[in-house]
């Protein structure tokens, strides 16, 4: 099953581009996740939708291609990041490859409430015309003091976290399969 994943932050020790790249080895045998280079994406400007950049049609072709989408996004200022929300702009415009495609969101703070709110603003965006993208119901994953559960090299080091998530994936996996039968 091909996963690709945005993560809403370009910072480089991002604890969310951990946290995806702890999910895309500690899944390797069921998944393919790709990590998708949305921070190279030009910033969307409506000018040039009908003519964009190499990087928007390699990108927009991978979440084509993919079976659902992986959202990690950061939680800036009650919101998600300028990275991401620049993404989901280029991939609901003209082609919208987003349309119906399977998602669901993690996100990681330093933070006790981990990206709740973040979270909460992500979905209404996800619920937009353009991009209905039809998330995973019911599976939140908030990793919050992530700092206290991630180690030096990325790995999650709290072992009860790295059982919620795999619980989580398990049920996106299986989401995934009874939404490809049904189509």
């Amino acid at each position: 099953m091909k996963i690709v994943a945005m993560v809403g932050s370009n910072r480089k020790d991002s604890y969310n581009m951990k946290l995806a790249s702890f999910m895309q080895e500690r899944y390797k045998d069921k998944l393919d996740i790709e990590i998708l280079p949305i921070g190279q994406l030009p910033f969307y400007n409506q000018d040039d939708e009908l003519d964009p950049s190499d990087i928007v049609e390699d990108i927009r072709e991978k979440i084509r291609n993919s079976d659902g989408i992986l959202f990690a996004t950061p939680e800036y200022n009650a919101s998600i990041s300028g990275v991401l929300k620049n993404a989901i702009d280029w991939f609901s415009r003209v082609d919208k490859v987003m349309v119906n495609k399977p998602a669901m969101i993690v996100g990681a703070s330093m933070g006790r409430l981990g990206t709740v709110k973040a979270q909460m603003h992500l979905r209404q965006i996800l619920n937009a015309p353009g991009v209905g993208t039809i998330t995973l119901p019911g599976n939140e994953v908030y990793v919050g003091a992530v700092h206290e559960k991630i180690d030096e090299n990325g790995n999650l080091t709290d072992e009860q976290t790295a059982q919620f998530i795999d619980s989580v994936m398990d049920n996106f996996v299986h989401w995934i399969e009874k939404m490809s039968v049904k189509q």
